[in-house]
């Protein structure tokens, strides 16, 4: 059984090790997503509800965040990074964590969240193309990585190019 919980001061250090741990092995990693979290967590656009944890064998196994980001005149989230152990992966628990925290920021008013991933897993959840959206990357990406999933329905126009939370060095 996997328990999906906010994070809490005490996971700090596990979380930084669980993320580490998780994109040693990635196909896309820059290397320093654990210290992007700890960078977005001390941040303006960090979202304390949206910093959620996985817990399986009583002990994290995964992590998810979502930070705000600014579309046009909007504020939206960003889902970045999400990160599953290796040997936990395949197990459905980034599905929970992903589910869970859509289900929070639609609580929260959120219309959208933006992710840069896999073309092949995210559409699972929802996502398409951002482009679909009128939603534009700030760098250069195929628009099948970039994608956004609509989680509120709402009348406004929210088109324009993504301004990423400082921390992430965009």
């Amino acid at each position: 059984m996997v328990e999906i919980r906010q994070e809490n001061k005490n996971d700090y250090e596990e979380i930084y090790n669980v993320v580490k741990t998780a994109f040693e092995t990635a196909e896309h990693s820059d290397g320093n997503e654990q210290d992007l979290v700890v960078a977005l967590r001390n941040s303006d656009s960090f979202i304390p509800e949206l910093s959620l944890v996985a817990i399986k064998d009583n002990k994290i196994v995964g992590h998810i965040l979502f930070t705000k980001i600014k579309i046009g005149n909007h504020e939206e989230l960003a889902l970045a990074p999400l990160a599953v152990l290796p040997e936990y992966q395949k197990q459905g628990i980034g599905s929970k964590l992903i589910q869970q925290g859509h289900k929070i920021a639609k609580e929260l008013g959120y219309h959208y969240s933006i992710v840069l991933g896999s073309e092949t897993y995210y559409p699972k959840f929802g996502y398409v193309p951002a482009i679909q959206y009128g939603i534009k990357a700030p760098f250069e990406v195929s628009n099948e990585n970039f994608m956004a999933i609509k989680l509120n329905d709402t009348d406004a126009e929210i088109k324009g190019t993504v301004q990423y939370a400082k921390e992430f060095g965009i």
